[in-house]
């Protein structure tokens, strides 16, 4: 066959052009094209790395922020439940200085009722003796015929009054 007889004519032809586009092809991509690429490639990855570098800084900074703002906060916080305590306190210590004045004034007040009470019903004890010794000495010389004295009504009077 003739299509083979020129298989082994051609065929080292073959081999050295096709040897030879591919060594162009090699040098051409190994060389030139291969170098970009990865120094694209490096490029992307130290950008990358730099770009997560910052982000890490941003979220260390955010976070120190936030934990002072927090430390702040707390600081705020107790501050004003320390206001509001002095403030419940002095209101306290007022509202107790108000009712001991006002407890003070009727204590007083009372005291002074009593008194006058006093004075009223030893006022009408005196009366009621008074009438009392009168009625008795009235009674006495009506019943008996006998005139008793003022100080013997008055005193037997008194000891009705004690012992009755």
């Amino acid at each position: 066959m003739p299509q083979i007889a020129q298989l082994a004519e051609t065929w080292s032809s073959q081999i050295f052009w096709l040897l030879v586009f591919f060594g162009i092809t090699f040098f051409f991509i190994g060389r030139l094209m291969v170098p970009r690429v990865m120094e694209t490639v490096a490029l992307r990855d130290k950008q990358i790395g730099d770009d997560l570098a910052a982000a890490q800084a941003a979220r260390d900074a955010a976070d120190e922020r936030e934990e002072a703002w927090r430390a702040r906060e707390n600081e705020n916080r107790a501050a004003a439940q320390a206001l509001i305590a002095k403030a419940k306190s002095d209101a306290a210590l007022a509202n107790e200085k108000k009712l001991a004045e006002a407890q003070a004034r009727l204590d007083a007040r009372l005291s002074e009722a009593e008194q006058r009470i006093a004075a009223s019903r030893e006022e009408a004890m005196g009366e009621i003796e008074t009438v009392a010794a009168e009625a008795a000495q009235d009674i006495v010389q009506r019943l008996a015929g006998i005139k008793v004295t003022k100080p013997t009504a008055n005193k037997a009077v008194k000891e009705a009054m004690i012992h009755g």
